[in-house]
């Protein structure tokens, strides 16, 4: 059977159109390729932005800046001196962009002026860590970007 250059042509297309479309539907149904947004509710976290830049306008107002460290034992987060450990309450989010299954959120509870986040419970990579914080009423937040 022989084939003509007209036809060649058109199978020509018909193979890379249907190779094409094999490859967007075994992306679009894979497992492995998560097209996930960013947080699971957007909006609403949208709707809380002021009440974020009021936290850090507080803390640097009043002088409440955190200082994180990463040492051997692992991520070391350490608050001002002028404030009771004690009294300090809130929450510590590591938020990992390449895979939301890495996020850790955990409550702050302190003996001491700093927090130390154990090496085994970091992979490497980049990390995105916020600490809200609230002392005798008093807001804050302290948000940081970081490669590990």
């Amino acid at each position: 059977m022989k084939i003509n250059w007209g036809t060649a042509i058109v199978l020509a297309f018909v193979a890379f159109i249907s190779f094409i479309l094999f490859f967007v539907y075994r992306m679009s149904t894979d497992d492995r390729a998560n097209h996930d947004l960013v947080t699971e509710e957007y909006y609403k976290q949208e709707l809380a932005y002021q009440k974020e830049i009021d936290a850090s306008r507080s803390a640097s107002e009043m002088n409440a800046k955190l200082k994180v460290e990463k040492s051997e034992a692992g991520l070391t987060i350490i608050f001002p001196d002028q404030f009771d450990p004690k009294k300090i309450e809130g929450t510590v989010s590591l938020y990992r962009p390449s895979n939301k299954h890495l996020d850790i959120d955990f409550p702050i509870s302190l003996s001491k002026t700093h927090l130390l986040i154990p090496d085994n419970s970091l992979v490497d990579g980049r990390w995105d860590i916020t600490v809200k914080w609230k002392y005798e009423g008093n807001t804050f937040m302290h948000k940081e970007k970081l490669t590990y």
